[in-house]
């Protein structure tokens, strides 16, 4: 029924009749009015000749609902490599008509930054691959090596390119008018952090403190102390964020990254593998592909591949992914590791 609707709305968006549009697909009047009606559908064959007559997609013609077609669209950019400029601009041109409607324009620009970061990782990916190549064909030149290091996000000594002060800037001013969006703030301050503003980052984080009562307020104490290199204040503080209690998955997920720096691996993978027994279902593959690059780091193969093999069982069994780009990258990382 929902077909037939979208069919009709698109008949007589044209302005044509049921006798016209039936001429035009060499059907009869009778069968379009039976699909506008509900009572048959187009056969199968019949949907590519009907979606390139309207100038739309087949899938359109099943009239999904705008939150339908985001989630559609960004299952597809999820799973799917490199699109292709074709691909892309289908994609984009799919999103802007959902976003003439201010009800679904948020999300509708959400999922197009999805796109564009989607297509800027696959770019980064090839251009690390050729960097390598680049880096052995001119036997390591200057420029070869700074591509490639550039390409695989690698850390810069720069200050004057490494510094967040625009981004810190933006968040700012939004948090300043938006004081109640944890998360918007939580960007703030690793930001703030990471820059070593730390007078900013105290101010800011009073502000996190007055809106959330979990292990978060305590966390950003803890970094800020690391960062200001007062490590006495950092170890009390973090032996206290270790004995909280009633704290979600990310308190024990956050206490992995925190050991991973401290290259205390052990501890690190003990409380990742807390925070994924903690995590409700669907289950996310963070922890388990920490302990997978963890394992590489230590050169334990056999404990990276199984931890590989964990992350393709969460994809499987938690989220229904057993193929598409997703579920390769993780193929090709076991394979590479044998």
């Amino acid at each position: 029924m929902e077909m037939g609707k979208e069919i009709r709305r698109l008949r007589t968006a044209r302005g044509l009749t049921q006798e016209a549009l039936a001429a035009a697909l060499n059907v009869t009047a009778q069968t379009v009015s039976k699909w506008e009606c509900g009572t048959s559908v187009p056969d199968v064959q019949m949907l590519p000749e009907i979606a390139v007559f309207f100038g739309i997609t087949i899938d359109q013609l099943f009239a999904m609902t705008p939150e339908q077609q985001l989630e559609r669209i960004e299952n597809r950019i999820y799973c799917h490599g490199l699109f292709d400029e074709a691909e892309k601009r289908q994609i984009e041109q799919q999103l802007s008509a959902i976003a003439e409607n201010p009800q679904h324009a948020g999300g509708a620009q959400l999922v197009l930054a999805e796109l564009y970061n989607h297509q800027a990782e696959q770019y980064r990916l090839l251009a690390v691959s050729h960097g390598k190549q680049a880096v052995e064909l001119t036997g390591g030149s200057r420029e070869a090596v700074s591509e490639l290091a550039d390409a695989w996000g690698s850390y810069i000594p720069d200050w004057n390119v490494r510094n967040h002060h625009a981004l810190i800037e933006w968040y700012g001013d939004f948090c300043q008018r938006n004081p109640q969006n944890r998360g918007a703030l939580m960007w703030l301050l690793d930001n703030l952090i990471d820059d070593r503003r730390l007078a900013e980052a105290r101010a800011w984080l009073e502000k996190l403190d007055a809106i959330d009562t979990t292990f978060r307020t305590p966390l950003y104490r803890y970094l800020i102390a690391l960062a200001d290199g007062d490590g006495d204040e950092a170890n009390e503080l973090l032996r206290q964020l270790e004995t909280l209690k009633d704290q979600d998955w990310g308190w024990a997920v956050s206490l992995g990254d925190i050991h991973t720096l401290r290259q205390e691996y052990d501890e690190a993978i003990g409380w990742y593998r807390r925070g994924q027994e903690l995590q409700p279902s669907p289950k996310f593959t963070d922890s388990a592909t920490s302990i997978a690059h963890i394992c590489e780091i230590r050169g334990d193969k056999a404990g990276a591949i199984e931890a590989y093999r964990e992350v393709l069982r969460l994809l499987r069994e938690e989220w229904g992914i057993v193929s598409g780009e997703t579920y390769d990258e993780v193929e090709r990382a076991i394979r590479s590791l044998q």
